[in-house]
């Protein structure tokens, strides 16, 4: 998306899947900007492992405890590389330390570093007793790792500077006597992380990170349906969207919903129930995605991701099944905190809006809602961060012709009733001044209110109205 270079962040969730050495993977590359945490958090509901990609320069930032927390809470395993090693960088000891100290996780270095930034010389495989050197030959390839005895070994003190050497000899001496001891088992509940160093850009260290991660992350997950584990192994197939994204190929207006199998074997042009609806879907124009190439997948296993084009019913958090008793609610839930009205400034471009704000709160873009009892059919746009917005407003005008016109609004906090309370009887009289009744597509009523003690102000006043942060059942 041309929005992301221009910011220079990540917006949306990329899916991709590839075979490597005998297995295969499906890698779900996440936005780190916290404004899109709210897409981040669906793709970690679809993941078995995680990689924690840490910027050794600035070390942990506030996005990535937020996203630590959540894996930690899914008890996933989580594997940490420290990028950009050829350029300065804190001290290796004291990135262990922060990981350590302000995650709370044991931290165990696989390889580590031979100097860094100006100094980066390669790394130091702790586990196979190999170093492999930060340099390219003659063709631009770079050179096989060495096994070496020791680290004593000439061509380890050839190929560094001599203040380089002694340094990373004393650090590996001390992580060997004092430093955490590599635990399967930790891993694997997510109480530990592997450490690994490198620099991606340049493409080093990375083989060496996958390479331990498809030996300690474990198999795929099993995950549970009305508070029973369905075993993967079991022969119905089912599994749950995580994620929908539109016009990934420019050439295309196409839509395509991204599953989960969770058990079972899928087979293209199967038969399932939708259970948001009880209606059978023909699971056709199955594709697993690479970039911008798409190939038809024609069976999938659990924790396969299948990517469905043209399945205009399917919406995030839907579960698809053979057996409609499996429902899957694993999809979280945020309150907004960010609201502004979205105008149509063209009344020509009426369609063109109206199908591409519809599509784009079907993704889970922005949240959306409409005021009730105002007569105004204006769509109010809810948010965890700003910068939603201004993707909201590129992609109408880039991908579907619309431009728009943002209002932000005064609201800060939303509530929903509950689904049983008769709105007629909703004391509109005894709203503080700017606060507004909404509803959602599915016709859930929430409240608006401008501030704090807006809501409580309310709530003092009728007690009986009870609120929540959330809708029921989410």
């Amino acid at each position: 998306m041309e929005l992301e270079r221009a910011r220079g962040i990540s917006i949306s969730a990329t899916v991709l899947q590839f075979d490597y050495d005998g297995y295969r993977i499906n890698l779900l590359d996440t936005p780190g900007h916290q404004d899109f945490s709210e897409d981040t958090y669906r793709v970690l509901t679809a993941v078995d492992g995680v990689v924690m990609v840490i910027d050794a320069a600035k070390g942990i930032e506030s996005q990535t405890r937020k996203l630590f927390a959540i894996c930690r809470r899914r008890g996933i395993p989580i594997f940490t590389f420290m990028n950009k090693l050829d350029r300065p960088t804190k001290d290796p000891l004291a990135l262990l330390d922060e990981l350590e100290q302000v995650l709370q996780i044991g931290a165990v270095p696989m390889n580590w570093p031979l100097g860094t930034g100006f100094e980066f010389r390669g790394v130091f495989d702790r586990m196979a007793k190999h170093v492999h050197l930060y340099e390219m030959n003659a063709n631009g390839a770079y050179r096989a790792p060495v096994e070496i005895s020791s680290l004593d070994d000439p061509i380890v003190r050839e190929r560094l500077p001599e203040g380089v050497y002694r340094t990373m000899n004393e650090e590996i001496q001390m992580l060997d006597h004092a430093g955490e001891s590599f635990d399967a088992d930790a891993v694997l509940s997510g109480n530990m992380t592997p450490v690994f160093f490198g620099s991606a850009r340049n493409n080093f260290g990375v083989q060496l990170l996958l390479d331990g991660f498809l030996s300690h992350a474990g198999t795929p997950r099993p995950r549970s349906s009305n508070g029973t584990v369905v075993p993967m192994e079991r022969e119905m197939f089912s599994g749950f969207v995580f994620k929908i994204q539109a016009n990934m190929d420019p050439k295309h207006r196409d839509r395509i919903a991204f599953l989960r199998v969770c058990s079972g074997k899928f087979t293209r042009d199967m038969s399932v129930v939708h259970s948001r609806t009880g209606k059978r879907l023909r699971l056709s124009n199955a594709s697993k995605i690479f970039g911008q190439t798409r190939e038809t997948v024609d069976e999938a296993y659990p924790g396969d991701i299948v990517g469905f084009v043209g399945q205009s019913s399917l919406g995030i958090g839907d579960t698809l099944a053979e057996d409609p008793s499996v429902v899957y609610k694993e999809i979280p839930h945020f309150p907004p905190e960010y609201f502004a009205a979205l105008h149509n400034p063209h009344s020509g471009n009426y369609k063109k809006f109206r199908d591409g704000v519809d599509q784009l709160l079907q993704e889970g873009v922005v949240q959306g809602l409409q005021l009730t009892g105002t007569g105004q059919r204006v769509p109010i746009l809810g948010a965890v961060g700003p910068l939603q917005f201004e993707v909201v407003q590129y992609r109408l005008e880039n991908e579907y012709g619309a431009p728009s016109k943002l209002e932000p609004k005064e609201w800060k906090l939303l509530r929903w009733l509950e689904p049983s309370y008769d709105i007629k009887t909703f004391p509109r009289t005894h709203l503080p001044s700017g606060c507004v009744l909404a509803e959602n597509a599915e016709q859930q009523h929430a409240v608006l209110f401008t501030s704090e003690w807006a809501l409580n102000y309310f709530v003092e006043r009728e007690p009986d109205v009870k609120l929540s942060e959330l809708p029921v059942g989410s």
